[in-house]
């Protein structure tokens, strides 16, 4: 009996996925919540039924291939930014700016009232300071939404990204100095490691756009292309400890200013990227652990609550001047909640820069769960009631 153990544990994954997609699809024609929210949940019920006994080396090439997946996302987003909208209305820059900063200090000020280390609540803010792209984006083509609140979401949720990085990989390496001793080894953790992942995405958006034109394939084979060459960044990134999340969205964003065309279903990278989505939203979930999720509840609720408020009130204040009403501005900042993916890949890169962070651990691991499953829906709410959502979901 024991030599079969391992056998349904192996099958464990597959079955597991396609109990996610089957979850995901009846529950958003039965109740219009996203799909996303519900791979996330079926995802932490399976990782803490399954706790401890999964093979290690599938966890390890899946978690490569949720890597692939948000690059891919990153990617998308960045294609999507429009950096002459951004400097015609430079009210939407100072938005992000700012309300990302007023996160930034709101939630270092919470965690550090609840006895939170410095470090740790620094490490907390920055994260807080991010929404994530993959949560947006997938809202934002599950609901084929568009309008004024959805092109400043996605401008604001990848200038929070940006922001979010930078702080994030400054922190590590005072994190890292305080650890080591090490100055160069400190710099080299934050500042290098920024300038060569977004040097290295912006070498490829210029090099992949002009090597399509040399075929005379532009067109037809730029979702391959692109798709192959994320594969590449993530892999490069990982393996020389770069930041994947700042390579990928900057060769999105120089690749759409190389004028190169996507179609919608190149842009959702068609079948590959909805089942990237639901191994993606589905495995992080499954990092996460009831009994650190508990212990961190309350400082974690703390936390999403001054989160919320800051970007939602930060967003709106500045609504009228970036040419938008009241309302919009505070269902933009509102549709600004999902976090959740972002943090748990940035916090896995952290692994081996010998920075302690478990202190942190729990109440992110509190966030992300709640955010992981509510921040999607608000982002849903936020749209409809914005008017920006022609589809419904079919029932």
């Amino acid at each position: 009996m024991p030599e079969l153990l391992p056998i349904p544990l192996q099958l464990a994954w597959p079955f597991a996925l396609a109990f996610a997609w089957i979850a995901g699809e009846f529950g958003y024609r039965w109740t219009g919540l996203p799909r996303i929210s519900i791979y996330g949940l079926v995802g932490f019920l399976f990782g803490n039924t399954l706790a401890g006994h999964l093979p290690e080396e599938e966890t390890q090439n899946l978690m490569l291939l949720a890597n692939v997946a948000f690059g891919l996302m990153l990617f998308e987003l960045g294609y999507r930014i429009n950096l002459r909208w951004l400097t015609t209305n430079r009210w939407i820059a100072v938005t992000g700016g700012v309300e990302a900063i007023a996160t930034f200090g709101a939630v270092y000020a919470v965690a550090y009232w609840f006895g939170t280390t410095p470090l740790s609540a620094l490490i907390l803010a920055s994260l807080a300071m991010s929404t994530s792209p993959a949560g947006v984006l997938r809202v934002l083509n599950e609901q084929n939404s568009s309008g004024q609140v959805t092109e400043r979401v996605l401008h604001l949720s990848a200038l929070n990204c940006v922001l979010a990085v930078f702080a994030f990989k400054v922190i590590i390496g005072i994190g890292v100095f305080q650890t080591s001793g090490s100055l160069l080894h400190a710099v080299w953790n934050s500042l290098v490691v920024l300038v060569a992942s977004a040097g290295l995405g912006a070498l490829f958006g210029v090099a992949v756009p002009a090597l399509l034109r040399r075929l005379g394939s532009l067109t037809r084979d730029a979702t391959v292309a692109f798709a192959i060459t994320v594969i590449l960044l993530v892999a490069i990134t990982h393996a020389f400890n770069f930041s994947p999340v700042l390579a990928t969205l900057t060769f999105g964003l120089v690749a759409r200013h190389r004028r190169v065309t996507l179609s919608q279903t190149q842009r959702n990278f068609g079948v590959m990227g909805d089942l990237l989505t639901v191994l993606l939203f589905f495995f992080v979930a499954t990092s996460l652990k009831w009994d650190q999720v508990m212990p961190g509840l309350v400082l974690g609720l703390a936390l999403i609550a001054a989160r919320f408020v800051t970007k939602t009130i930060g967003v709106a204040a500045f609504a009228h001047v970036s040419g938008v009403s009241w309302r919009k501005g505070l269902l933009t900042g509102m549709a600004l909640t999902p976090l959740s993916v972002f943090a748990i890949l940035m916090m896995e890169q952290t692994r081996h820069v010998g920075v302690d962070l478990v202190e942190s651990l729990m109440p992110l691991t509190a966030m992300v769960l709640l955010l992981e499953v509510i921040g999607p829906i608000v982002t849903q709410r936020a749209l409809i009631w914005a008017s920006e959502t022609p589809d419904i979901p079919e029932t």
